[in-house]
């Protein structure tokens, strides 16, 4: 399992927090999501889906609830 590290601009709203956690704690690969402080740790099976392709993904996201990606950062657990 690896863990990303996401940095947000600012702090997701609620609603954002949860249609984020909606989407991208669903897909395949994904073993849990976490939204705080404007973070967003995403625990994943490198196996099923890259580091590469989830911040792809949440990035494009992250964009259209009008945030910016500050930095990503992947992690062994």
């Amino acid at each position: 399992m690896k863990k990303l590290l996401l940095s947000v601009e600012k702090d997701y709203c609620s609603e954002c927090s949860l249609a984020l956690t909606r989407f991208i704690g669903n897909m395949d690969g994904i073993d849990s999501l976490g939204i705080e402080n404007g973070s967003i740790a995403i625990v994943f099976d490198e196996s099923k889906i890259t580091a590469a392709t989830l911040v792809e993904i949440a990035e494009e996201n992250i964009r259209r609830f009008g945030y910016s990606l500050l930095n990503a950062d992947v992690n062994n657990i």
